[in-house]
């Protein structure tokens, strides 16, 4: 473990946002973790847990220590048809997804192909295609930053949301996870119930898929949406889907006509944000070196030189011109540093 001055984090920011951070350490087990939080170097300073980069758009230098979990680790524990899957936090999220595969593993396959690292999948309980974290999340293992000591962190403690968890809100900044610890299954059952699914499945003529063939088509369609990161630097959706009340939906229907929307509990309607901004027309907007994706408006993009205030200055002007028209504020996904 090497703690490093004033690193570029350019090669560790999906959207290859040139930042610097005043330190750098990369973490590979979890003993190095507990060391360095036990430790007096973390005293006082500013601190950033990186994974993927995958969820950070950086609009100025960090002045502080950035710790880029790199931690891995894949381990099974069988009961029956279930499954318990462990994994270290600084492993790729679709490594995980194509490795329980491979190994006969279901429950994943919705959520193939979304960037980042699984430490950072409880954090944002990320979701895809009908199914999120929650769905399948056990257990996760974390190191309080304070203390260095190890906790065990159950499911009804996490406190999941629609891209939410405890680690966003009272625990932020708390805890560093170093494992996570799914309940999967090797029972062929599938979830299809997202319509795209079906489709892309329908056209390849595949009635009964296995739990590879989702994956194969959930991938198909992230591919045909949304640009690679290794060739133009985005960070996925930049923005949640908004959920209001029904009572605010009925109106805005009775005004837009073709405004979508998705029942959601306790009366509330989730409205696609995709939706919105395409309506303002920022879909496919190029403003010099970053823009809005031409096929998937959620997605903002830097075509190359981009900076990063510019990227969040066209977001809050996405941002105002949604509240200005639909009276709906929408939130970023992605942290803004």
């Amino acid at each position: 473990m090497t703690i490093q001055e004033h690193v570029s984090l350019q090669p560790y920011n999906t959207f290859g946002i040139d930042a610097n951070a005043r330190y750098f350490v990369e973490i590979r087990t979890e003993e190095e973790l507990v060391a360095l939080c036990k430790g007096d170097f973390l005293k006082d300073k500013n601190l950033l847990i990186l994974g993927g980069g995958s969820n950070m758009l950086f609009t100025q230098d960090f002045d502080g220590i950035v710790i880029k979990n790199s931690i891995q680790g894949f381990d099974t524990k069988h009961a029956g048809e279930t499954i318990y899957v462990t994994a270290g936090a600084g492993m790729v999220w679709h490594e995980l997804v194509l490795k329980t595969l491979e190994n006969g593993i279901n429950g994943l396959e919705n959520l193939s192909l979304i960037p980042g690292t699984v430490g950072a999948a409880p954090v944002q309980n990320i979701g895809a295609y009908g199914v999120e974290l929650k769905d399948l999340f056990f257990e996760l293992k974390a190191i309080e930053i304070d203390s260095g000591e190890v906790k065990t962190f159950l499911h009804e403690e996490c406190a999941f949301d629609y891209r939410y968890s405890v680690f966003k809100g009272p625990l932020k900044g708390k805890y560093i996870i170093s494992s996570v610890t799914l309940k999967l299954h090797t029972s062929i059952e599938v979830n299809t119930s997202y319509g795209a699914i079906n489709s892309t499945l329908n056209e390849w003529n595949i009635a009964n898929p296995t739990p590879k063939e989702v994956s194969d088509a959930v991938i198909h369609i992230r591919q045909s949406k949304l640009p690679d990161p290794a060739k133009v630097g985005n960070a996925g959706s930049f923005f949640k889907n908004p959920v209001i009340t029904k009572k605010q939906y009925d109106l805005l229907k009775s005004e837009f006509e073709t405004i979508p929307g998705y029942p959601q509990p306790n009366n509330r309607v989730k409205v696609p944000a995709a939706w919105l901004i395409d309506q303002n027309g920022w879909k496919g907007k190029t403003l010099g070196n970053i823009g809005v994706n031409p096929k998937q408006p959620l997605v903002l993009v830097n075509y190359g030189g981009g900076k990063g205030a510019e990227l969040k200055e066209l977001a809050y002007s996405i941002l105002d011109s949604v509240k200005e028209r639909f009276g709906i504020e929408l939130e970023p996904e992605v942290n803004i540093i």
